[in-house]
Parts: C-alpha cells; structure tokens; sequence
C-alpha cells in the first residue's frame, strides 16, 4: 500500500478538510491537523485562532506528520493534546447509537459520520468507551427491546423496533443479556423458576436468590420484606419462592456458605452465577472475579485490565450495577488515591469485607 492510499484511508477529503477548517468543526478534531506556512504552525480543525489563506494551508494526518515537516504545535489548541475532543466526538457518537439504535448501523456508516477512517474509529472508541462501536449498538438496540417487552408490545414487534434484524440470532443473543428468552422477559420472567434464601449475616440481612443457571441475586437490604420486594420488581411474573433443602439445596448451600465467609471464617464460595449485565459490565465483573483475595485494584487498573485504560468511569458504574454482591467481589475496588470510593451497600460494609480479607491473607482470625 503506498503512502497515498494510506493517507487517502485515514483523512477525510480535501474538500471537506478546507471546509470543515473554516467552519471550525470540532467533529473533525483527531482526524487530522493543518499547518499554516506563513506561521509556521499547525492546528486542529477547531482551532479559533484567525483564519489562515487556503493557499497557506497545508494538512497533515496528524502532529507527527506536521512536526516531521516543520511545523510547530499550535500554544492555543494544543492539537497534541487531543484527548478531551476525541473522547468528546466518542461519547458524541455513543449519543447519536442510542438516539437510532433501531437503524442498521455500520462500521462505514458510523465512521463516515465520525469522518474517521473504519480502522481509526474502532479503534478509538473501544479506548475510549470501553466496548466496540458494535457492542454498543447491540447493548443499545437490548435496551429498546426490553423497553419494547415491559410496554407490553409483542415479541416480534419488540424485536422489529429495537432493529433486530432475525429472529434466531436476537433469541441467543438475548437471552445471554436478559437472563431469560425475550418472551420470558416481556412476561417479567413468566415461566422462570426463582429460588431465594436468607440470612441475618454478621452485615446485616442477605438475600440470594437463583435461576437454574446460578446466583443472579445476593444483596443486603434493611429486612427479608424489602429485599423480597426487591427482586419480584426484577422479576414480576416469575415464579419467586423460598429455598427448601428438597426443592433448592444447592441454593442452600451456597447462602451457608457465603454467610460463613462474611463472617470472617470461611473462603468465599465458589459458586455459578447467572451474570446479567452489557458486554461492558460482564468484562468489569469476570475481571473482578479473578481479582484475590486480600488485594485491592483501582477502577483505573479495572478498565486497563479489560483492555479499555481510558474507560475508568464506565468501571466505577459498572461496580455499581453489580446484583450479585460479595460473589463478584466490586468491594476490592478502590479509588486510585486510595480511597474507598463507593459501595452499593455502604462504605462500612466496604470497609469490614477488605479488613477481613486481609486478615485472613495475613493468616490472623
């Protein structure tokens, strides 16, 4: 491949580069930069600096081709640092997915809106965002069928609205990301069998609950009541009932278990889990899964950890969406100053867990 081509796939067309520079188009920042012969300097699309003459315009696919060439970074722009826009044009992108997730939208598609070559743009927005421009079109196009299912439209309609383009493929691809067939789902888990225990623990009251393919629910709530409540509003035509040793004693079994770990005696139990969550979110959660224990990671190490570095804050809320608590253990993630940042069942919970596993890995009881 010559270098023309080359350059040819990862700038937009002069034309639209000289039109996009007058207008200022802050879409076009990461695309690539112009040097202005007169100055010397070069800028990004953006820059508000005044106008240079078109015939003075010279433009490059980014500062390493400018610089190599003389050209200087621009002090008002700062076209090196371009971190803040392009995570900018990202999320703006991210945007434009949820507002037509119904529509079939392709890499060439989304990276001719992105003016970003199809390669660039994969590329970035998996750093940025976390996930591939696919993923997170699925994830969106899941969020409009479950919309669809709970306004009680039927299956086919749902799946027609959210964009789904065959019906084989949204019921394997669903039922990975609801737990549950999407006519299960839109019968709020009509047809699913849901077995619960629960136990006063040494921090507080804990309900588990699973489906046949494992733990989809352990959380501490203010009583057995609310924490009940709590998950037939996740699942509110399923079938929800207690835990007996005939009917669930692998259920049983595991709330034993995990009860003893909370109370500082046992390892916790290795049990498996019916993970229901974006591709993001089931990333965050497996990566937390292998975390030991006695050990501490910031939400910075989580994104670097799944691949995404600049995805730190799609982590944090990843920790926060977490059903299944002590199992998948979000407590052993910190802020990276130190901090114990957040707890979606409180800080001293938090704070009790990782002074236990520490202990333990120190060998003290």
């Amino acid at each position: 491949m010559t270098d023309g081509v080359r350059m040819q796939l990862s700038m937009p067309s002069e034309d639209a580069m000289r039109k996009a520079v007058s207008e200022r188009d802050e879409h076009f920042d990461g695309s690539f930069v112009y040097g202005v012969v007169t100055t010397g300097v070069y800028c990004r699309p953006s820059c508000k600096s005044r106008p240079a003459k078109a015939p003075n315009i010279r433009f490059f696919v980014g500062p390493e081709a400018a610089e190599s060439a003389g050209f200087r970074a621009c002090k008002r722009c700062q076209p090196r640092s371009n971190g803040t826009s392009t995570a900018k044009l990202m999320h703006s992108l991210a945007n434009y997915i949820d507002k037509n997730a119904e529509q079939p939208l392709s890499l060439e598609i989304l990276s001719e809106r992105a003016h970003l070559s199809p390669t660039h743009l994969q590329r970035t927005f998996k750093t940025v965002l976390g996930v591939s421009p696919k993923e997170y079109h699925d994830a969106a196009r899941l969020r409009l069928l479950k919309k669809s299912l709970k306004a009680g439209k039927s299956v086919l309609d749902a799946i027609g609205d959210a964009g789904f383009q065959s019906t084989s493929r949204i019921y394997g691809h669903a039922a990975r990301n609801l737990g549950m067939t999407p006519s299960a789902y839109r019968a709020g888990g009509l047809g699913e069998t849901i077995a619960y225990a629960f136990r006063d623990t040494a921090l507080g009251a804990l309900l588990m609950a699973a489906t046949t393919r494992g733990v989809c629910f352990a959380q501490f709530g203010p009583s057995e009541s609310a924490l009940i409540a709590q998950l037939k509003g996740e699942f509110a035509q399923a079938h929800v009932t207690a835990s007996t040793m005939t009917q669930s004693p692998e259920l049983s079994a595991w709330i034993e278990a995990l009860d003893a770990h909370i109370a500082n005696s046992a390892p916790r139990p290795e049990v498996p889990m019916d993970l229901r969550g974006t591709a993001f979110q089931i990333q965050v959660w497996k990566f937390l899964l292998g975390v030991p224990s006695g050990s501490v990671v910031s939400y910075s190490e989580v994104a670097r950890g799944i691949g995404a570095p600049k995805a730190f804050r799609a982590a944090a809320s990843a920790c926060a969406a977490n059903r299944i608590a002590v199992l998948i253990p979000c407590h052993r993630v910190l802020r990276g100053n130190g901090d114990l940042g957040g707890y979606r069942w409180g800080l001293e919970r938090k704070r009790v867990l990782l002074d236990h596993e520490r202990m333990r890995s120190a060998g003290i009881q």
